[in-house]
């Protein structure tokens, strides 16, 4: 788009999608949430002989991280709290990756 569009038209363009993207977003992630919620209740298994396996371990990380971002996400967009910490959106996109990551190494 910007190879194709003058600096002017390029940021008119991308406001208007970005318009969009911020109505969306925060509610598919808090679906995202919900669901993960759902899903990590159906999934976790028995903890046997007192200790997490590996896939227990992983997903327990995930979990924290996701809901670190989905009370973020809620807090934001319903209530209209601004984040305490982690301003930017660095860190939360930097967890997400994270999240991907772990999903990754959870099936070795």
């Amino acid at each position: 788009m910007k190879e194709t569009l003058n600096d002017d038209e390029h940021a008119k363009a991308r406001e208007a999608i970005m318009m969009h993207v911020r109505e969306v977003v925060p509610y598919a992630l808090m679906v995202a949430v919900a669901s993960g919620l759902y899903l990590i209740s159906q999934i976790f298994g028995k903890i046997e002989n007192g200790t997490l396996s590996y896939f227990q371990t992983l997903l327990s990380i995930k979990a924290f991280f996701a809901l670190w971002l989905g009370i973020r996400g809620i807090n934001q967009k319903l209530f209209k709290i601004n984040p305490w910490v982690f301003k930017s959106h660095f860190f939360p996109f930097s967890l997400v990756v994270i999240i991907i990551l772990l999903s990754q190494f959870m099936f070795l």
